[in-house]
């Protein structure tokens, strides 16, 4: 058989699709024969095969275990299972190949995958011997196999443990790594290793202590002291010689990459345990933090000798995934020096070494805050790589300048722990660089490679384009964070700071001419900077250089930098710049290529958040000038892009709110000018299958009709209704679908008349029945959820516009149809849109209303009276509804049909209140589908009750918590007074944080749902009235003793008014 599977697998590997499409489906075949999974293994752990094909075989043998082993794994599909004997063998002979020390790390690290998704399932219950096994392999193995006993234990450590099987194992485990990590006989990577493996102990901790604080504390505290004085020394270890191009996979006690990949574990470490644990290091956090600073002072000079001076490649990582390069190791020490920087300890002493009688006649020269601004700006010299990509494509430059980048190096760490320091003096601290910068001699001068200790006063300087660039950035960086704390800006220092600027926008060097502009934008536009007086000739000259300048860097920061002189300057003078911007802006656009500019999403964001702020000085001059135009031009080629789509709709939205306002002739001028644009790109989008331009095209043509006067422009309906109703019946985008439905709904809310009167001409079908017909469809069984999500809001539309004499038969034809499809929808949006048709006809006819729907039958599993059907569908999702407008219209809708009182409802069974789970764990998405939520089943008149208090603010509690606010607050007697509070941030890489998210969001608890004032004092009223009638009493013992309680709070709040 192994023959057969390795044809296969090489198969798999071929580049024809339908070679490797056709075995793969014969390798699925295979899933129901024993031996298939230990052919796999077999391939797998003979050296004689080729690496690609031993890798394909284990990827196999992933897809099949979890597709087939345990129904716990979420991607388990029914129909095929294992055996328990072969389940065995799978166990011992994958456990042997991954710690088997095979020189193939893909292939240990693979193998090592596996067993850690079999582990998540199988151990202990199935497995108990995996763990013993790994912990007695670990003292008496070799270098390789040791590797793979260290994968597969890190595997187990980060998938495979929950709180109970680490508890019982903790000590020890963290022993036998504490062992490996601390021995210098071991290689480097296998240390770093060790550390990874006991840094992701942290996050089961974190599980635990919640359990049992004080067990967990105590062993967290004996570990962090052993640990500690270890990871300093690591610290301490010196980089060896900056290695050469052979040198630098070699291994070796003193390697530059085994040293490299030792020392970030160590910082990772240590940064985990401070924002997890801080009482942990207190007593070692000033030695921390003066060995974290030494260490970015002597990797200085070699980051700047390989990646700003060099091109070496960074941001690179092992098979393990341990990161190796300096960039990285750099990252991480700046990191952590933020995460040090809150402590107390910390900053009482750098406030010390800041005091008046400590500085020289006030100088700032030589301080700490003078170094640590020289770090910084060291740290963000634009690399080598980053301005080849730059140069290569301006696109990437504006991601990294917007900070909308997955590429984090050392210069936005850097732009992190800047905004930190904005308490003490930095400005002042940075002039002085900044000067020195400026005026010195043009050098390449590294820093000294002295390691410091707080309170010792060092300074070095870069004097080139990239240290003046670097400098202005930085500066960029603290001006950014001072105006976002509504903090002044020195007049003298600004000032002195735009001298520096104007060199850099006459400088040769083009990244640092485009940062002038950048900053002189920045700088002259603060208003505490008292600068305003030069925003018009600073603007002036950036309007200019745009279209002088050589270097698209350069015009694109220029086009940037003005939106802060245009949301600035008076309106009057804004006005001014509009024409000029506008013009800039085509240029620019005429002197690219277009057709890549559909993958330039940052590029044409700023040209759009720029062109929008030119239209908005005044939106009545874009008729007189191409702004709409070049608005539709740059739409059309960033239709696929959700961030451009949206700006784009903001804009034109301010343009029709602007033009409406003014009156009748001016919208319609603005409708005449974009109505034949809009439409014609509708019909090249349907020309050629761009739904993303037609959805562009029909969300800018809702805006339109929104903002739209009553009554709309003559033949405004004629134009748009034959492409809304084409589109409605032939594409199957929901996003389209929703846009075209919701622009039919405007049309009719601000002239029904116009849609009713209309006729189609390729039909002969009035708008009445044209509109039915795409209600029809779009709650059709052919439609999805998505797609129909909005046709509840135009079935409303039509009930309330047409009437029931215009509507005729086709009322409760129309009604029976949304009760059908609410039967089968799923998506909480569409079934609140459904749902409303029905809440809005209960504000005025709620008895009619359950009297139509006790007449309908509902075919299929989820079938019955149309009564059963709504009312179930109703109260169950009832409390997940948004809007105000949407939740007091169901508020009203639902107590009307309480004052009914009708019998029929007590017969009817819906679901009830969640039968709670005592345990005290998180409930993960795996976990919820072994264990789904189990809800009573009550009548609909008790649940009609439960889903009215639900909506009651308590007046003796916050109506809405904070999310994970008891996690995030902290436990009083962790805190020593070591950390001050800053704010809150949710770690989104931290698999507990990640946890309890999915856990929100699996079970639909978390949603913006609130009620107005008005709509409260209406319940209250309501409830004060329904609690004297007899058949409340009832009703009010089946409550549970917080819905009492609420009640009782509110009727104390009434006595005591």
């Amino acid at each position: 058989m192994e023959q057969q599977v390795l044809q296969l697998l090489a198969a798999t590997l071929e580049s024809a699709p339908e070679t490797r499409t056709n075995a793969e489906r014969h390798l699925e075949q295979l899933y129901t024969n024993d031996a298939f999974p230990i052919s796999l293994i077999s391939i797998a752990s003979h050296h004689s095969v080729e690496p690609p094909l031993r890798q394909a075989a284990l990827l196999v043998l992933k897809t099949l275990v979890l597709r087939t082993w345990s129904q716990s794994l979420e991607e388990f599909q029914q129909g095929v299972t294992i055996t328990d004997a072969t389940k065995d063998q799978v166990r011992q002979s994958l456990l042997a190949l991954a710690t088997s020390g095979d020189q193939e790390r893909k292939v240990i690290s693979a193998s090592s995958y596996v067993v850690s998704k079999i582990a998540s399932v199988d151990f202990p219950e199935q497995w108990p011997s995996l763990l013993p096994t790994l912990l007695q392999l670990i003292p008496r193995s070799h270098e390789n196999q040791l590797h793979g006993v260290l994968v597969v234990l890190g595997n187990l450590v980060e998938d495979g443990f929950d709180e109970e099987q680490f508890g019982k194992s903790a000590v020890e485990l963290v022993k036998c790594i504490y062992d490996i990590a601390i021995d210098e006989e071991k290689k480097l990577t296998s240390r770093a290793l060790a550390i990874s493996i006991f840094r992701a102990c942290f996050d089961t901790m974190e599980l635990m202590y919640q359990t049992d604080k004080a067990s967990v504390r105590q062993f967290m505290q004996e570990a962090s002291d052993a640990w500690t004085p270890f990871f300093v020394s690591v610290l301490k270890i010196p980089l060896p010689r900056i290695p050469t191009d052979e040198q630098e996979d070699e291994a070796g006690p003193g390697s530059w990459r085994g040293i490299v990949a030792l020392k970030t574990q160590v910082v990772k470490a240590l940064d985990k345990i401070h924002r997890l644990f801080p009482h942990l290091l207190s007593q070692h956090t000033l030695s921390l933090f003066s060995t974290v600073w030494e260490s970015l002072q002597a990797h200085a000079g070699p980051y700047v000798t390989l990646y700003v001076t060099d091109n070496q490649q960074g941001r690179l990582e092992d098979a393990d995934r341990l990161p190796y390069t300096l960039d990285f190791l750099v990252i991480e020490e700046l990191d952590y020096l933020q995460t040090l920087f809150g402590s107390v300890t910390v900053k009482r002493e750098l406030d010390a070494q800041l005091a008046p009688d400590k500085i020289s006649n006030g100088a700032l020269e030589g301080t700490w805050i003078a170094q640590i601004m020289a770090i910084l700006v060291g740290y963000s010299q634009i690399t080598q790589e980053d301005e080849g990509l730059w140069n290569f494509d301006v696109n990437v430059f504006l991601s990294e300048e917007t900070s909308e980048t997955a590429n984090y190096s050392p210069r936005n760490a850097s732009t992190s722990l800047v905004q930190k320091l904005t308490k003490w003096p930095v400005l002042e601290s940075l002039l002085g660089y900044t000067k020195t910068t400026f005026e010195a001699a043009p050098s390449r001068s590294e820093p000294p490679k002295v390691p410091i200790d707080i309170g010792v006063r060092l300074t070095f300087t870069y004097s080139n384009a990239r240290a003046k660039e670097a400098a202005l950035f930085v500066l960029k960086q603290i001006l950014d964070e001072l105006d976002s704390c509504s903090a002044e800006v020195d007049q003298i220092l600004a000032r002195a700071y735009l001298e520096y600027v104007g060199l850099a926008m006459r400088d040769e060097d083009e990244f640092l001419r485009a940062r002038g502009y950048i900053l002189a934008a920045r700088l002259t536009t603060i208003n505490s900077a008292g600068l305003l007086d030069v925003v018009p000739e600073y603007a002036q000259q950036t309007l200019n250089i745009i279209d002088q300048d050589d270097s698209d860097v350069v015009k694109v920061s220029c086009i940037r930098s003005l939106q802060e002189y245009l949301k600035t300057l008076p309106s009057s003078r804004a006005r001014e710049f509009q024409v000029q911007t506008v013009a800039a802006i085509s240029n620019f656009l005429s002197s690219q290529d277009l057709s890549e500019l559909k993958e330039s999403e940052d590029l044409l964001d700023t040209l759009v958040e720029t062109l929008r702020d030119a239209i908005m000085a005044d939106p009545s001059l874009c008729l007189e000038h191409p702004a709409l135009d070049v608005l539709f031009t740059m739409a059309s080629y960033g239709a696929s892009s959700f961030q451009t789509t949206m700006l784009v709709n903001e804009a034109f939205e301010s343009i029709t709110s602007s033009m409406a306002a003014k009156g009748p002739d001016a919208y319609s001028q603005l409708c005449a000018k974009v109505l034949p644009t809009l439409t014609g790109a509708l019909d090249v989008g349907d020309m050629t299958s761009e739904n993303a331009l037609s959805d562009m095209a029909v969300s800018l043509l809702s805006s339109l009709a929104e903002h739209g006067l009553k009554p709309l422009p003559q033949n405004f309906v004629a134009t748009v209704m034959p492409k809304l109703y084409r589109l409605l019946f032939s594409s199957n985008d929901f996003s389209l679908n929703q846009s075209a439905t919701v622009t039919i709904r405007h049309l009719l809310s601000r002239d029904a008349d116009q849609v009713f009167s209309w006729q189609d001409p390729a039909t002969g079908k009035g708008g009445l029945e044209i509109v039915l017909l795409i209600i029809d469809r779009l709650l059709g069984p052919d439609v999805d959820d998505a797609s129909a999500a909005e046709v509840g809001g135009l079935a409303v539309e039509l009930v309330e516009k047409a009437g029931a004499d215009r509507l005729g038969p086709y009322l409760m034809q129309l009604l029976r149809i949304v009760a059908v499809r609410l039967s089968t929808a799923e998506h909480a949006s569409f079934i609140q849109n459904l749902v409303l048709v029905f809440a809005r006809l209960a504000l005025t006819n709620a008895k009619e209303v359950l009297d139509f729907l006790a007449q309908v039958q509902v075919e299929g599993g989820a079938g019955g009276t149309g009564l059963e059907v709504v009312l179930r569908k109703w109260l169950e999702h009832s409390v997940h509804f948004s809007g105000y407008d949407a939740i007091r219209q169901n508020i009203i809708a639902l107590t009307n049909i309480y004052k009914l009182h009708d019998e029929r409802l007590a017969n009817i069974q819906v679901q009830g209140d969640l039968m709670v789970d005592n345990s005290s764990r998180i409930k993960t998405r795996s976990q919820s589908k072994r264990t789904p939520d189990r809800y009573s089943i009550i009548p609909v008149p008790l649940k009609l009750t439960k889903v009215l208090i639900s909506e009651l603010t308590n007046p003796l509690t916050p109506s809405t918590p904070g999310l994970m606010q008891n996690k995030l607050s902290g436990d009083s007697d962790d805190e020593d007074g070591e950390w001050e509070d800053e704010p809150n941030i949710v770690d989104l890489g931290n698999p507990t944080t990640t946890a309890e998210l999915m856990a929100y969001a699996d079970e639909a608890k978390w949603n913006v749902h609130q009620v107005d004032d008005d709509t409260q004092s209406y319940l209250v009223d309501f409830f004060k009235q329904a609690s004297t009638e007899p058949d409340f009493e009832n009703l009010y013992h089946s409550l549970t003793d917080e819905e009492r309680e609420k009640l009782h709070s509110i009727e104390n709040k009434q006595s005591a008014q």
